[in-house]
């Protein structure tokens, strides 16, 4: 299946504990059905010191779903993805405005 959210892509999140919070996806896990979005479902790790590393209680960004992200229109409104093929390449276009990803 072609991938209707991909890296780099401004989301807003329509369910959970950051419900209506937005960020920038950073990784897709296409696989386990996840994305990771900076600031968003942020969780304390704690981890070990090292030699190299300080250690101590560290946020760190936790996947999420896809089906609870939604892709953010040029408008700053949340939007379906569709596709449809423009001068021979397969392209994403937003079914709000119908412009281009």
């Amino acid at each position: 299946m072609a991938a209707k959210l991909r890296k780099g892509d401004k989301v807003v999140v329509l369910a959970g504990k950051d419900k209506g919070k937005e960020g920038e996806i950073s990784a897709v896990m296409p696989k386990d059905g996840k994305a990771i979005v900076d600031g968003i479902n942020i969780a304390i790790r704690h981890t070990r010191q090292t030699q190299s590393s300080q250690g101590g209680r560290l946020p760190k960004a936790m996947p999420i779903d896809l089906s609870n992200l939604a892709l953010l229109d040029s408008n700053g409104k949340a939007t379906r993805v569709g596709f449809r093929e423009e001068d021979g390449k397969k392209v994403r276009f937003a079914k709000t405005t119908g412009e281009a990803v």
